[in-house]
């Protein structure tokens, strides 16, 4: 391979660490942070967002843009060292990275067909990364100066070299361990469920306890007219069930729900109200990035009268980042046990509508938004605060009847 050719194989791989870098970022902000929207969510079919939420986008809980920035740090080290190098070396390089980018290309292949089969989305950076690996094996292969049967051999007397050479070690192992402490170190997602565990956090400090209590006290209250029915303490959650925060507040709330409904019957009352951020049904959306949420909000009220609503809604959050609109549809059939999801889609549509309009009234922009007795709060609170919260308008309420 000519230097001229090199210089070009390097650019691709650079190229291609600099969208996998970007992916990994977007990655790592998808589980900090499972509300960021990334620069490349375009569109509802265009979105790097549910690409990297969905499942195929780990292998053994490791990112697959991890590896894949890894592979085209390796690709890039390799063509430096071949333009470097002697002759000889080159054109082994050139043999190593063409073996390298046909093993990748199956990988990549295998992406775009889930990408474009199975989500039926469109990654912009994948596509880049894509690309670059096309680019190196079609150059490399038509580069590579000898039959690739002799690659072992020629593997051999370069690995001598490598193991005399002390800064060719020393590169080699600055790699390698690299390489594995990024594996080590990336955070993982977390398993599903996982979001129940903040409820046992320690509670919040006497000091901590007090500034809440007195954001509590100060803040205003609305009338959302959503009656309590004989409840001490209204909850109202205005949800999109393919929002993330929406499924981590559900997982992390419902052990707290469950207990006051065991121990006090009755005096919390929790209402889901929907505002899917879903352009079919929601026009203050001008950017669909949840093309799934107008049909799992149907579904879930159709469930209701089938008494499958908390299936359904488990079974909802549980299957969010793989969501369709016909994967909804079938597990209505299958899990709320609706018969006529089609025929009265559009009318339970104007239901969800509803509920829309009213969230607009009161402010609410954005999903999970919250109402406790009338309170708003924008996002959801850690567990321990909105047991705490709870836990205050309940106290507010036996003073104030202490003093009647």
């Amino acid at each position: 391979m000519s230097k001229a050719a090199a210089r070009f194989a390097l650019l691709c791989a650079l190229v291609g660490l600099g969208a996998s870098c970007a992916a990994t970022y977007v990655h790592y902000r998808l589980i900090v942070d499972p509300g960021y929207s990334s620069f490349c969510d375009v569109s509802a079919s265009v979105s790097c967002t549910q690409v990297y939420l969905s499942p195929y986008s780990t292998f053994r809980g490791i990112p697959v843009a991890v590896l894949g920035a890894l592979w085209f740090a390796g690709a890039a080290l390799l063509v430096g060292i071949g333009l470097i190098a002697v002759d000889e070396v080159r054109d082994n390089v050139t043999g190593y990275l063409f073996a390298a980018s046909t093993l990748a290309m199956a990988v990549v292949l295998y992406f775009e067909y889930v990408s474009f089969s199975i989500l039926k989305l469109v990654c912009v950076l994948c596509l880049v990364m894509a690309g670059s690996v096309v680019a190196l094996f079609f150059l490399t292969g038509a580069k590579t100066p000898f039959p690739m049967t002799q690659l072992p051999r020629r593997g051999a007397h370069d690995l001598r070299r490598l193991i005399s050479t002390p800064a060719a070690i020393l590169v080699t192992v600055l790699f390698l361990g690299g390489a594995v402490a990024t594996l080590m170190l990336f955070p993982r997602k977390s398993p599903e469920g996982a979001a129940a565990a903040p409820v046992s956090a320690p509670p919040p400090s006497q000091a901590q306890q007090s500034e809440f209590e007195g954001f509590m006290a100060t803040s205003p209250r609305v009338d959302l007219g959503v009656p309590s029915e004989g409840a001490t303490v209204l909850v109202v959650k205005f949800n999109d069930f393919q929002c993330p925060p929406c499924r981590q507040s559900h997982m992390a709330y419902k052990p707290i729900l469950a207990k006051y409904q065991a121990d006090n019957p009755g005096k919390v009352r929790y209402v889901l109200k929907d505002f899917p951020l879903d352009a079919e049904c929601n026009d203050s959306v001008t950017n669909t990035i949840h093309p799934s949420a107008c049909e799992a909000a149907v579904a879930v009220r159709l469930a209701r009268e089938h008494n499958r609503e908390d299936a359904m809604i488990e079974w909802v959050f549980a299957n969010q980042p793989s969501l369709t609109p016909d994967l909804v549809k079938q597990a209505a059939r299958e899990v709320g046990q609706v018969p006529d999801f089609d025929a009265r889609y559009a009318s339970t549509l104007e239901l969800v509508k509803r509920d829309i309009a009213l969230g607009k009234q009161f402010g609410v922009r954005a999903t999970p938004t919250f109402f406790i007795d009338g309170l708003k709060l924008d996002g959801a609170l850690p567990p321990q605060y909105f047991q705490q919260a709870i836990e205050y308008e309940l106290g507010h309420a036996r003073a104030k009847s202490d003093r009647q």
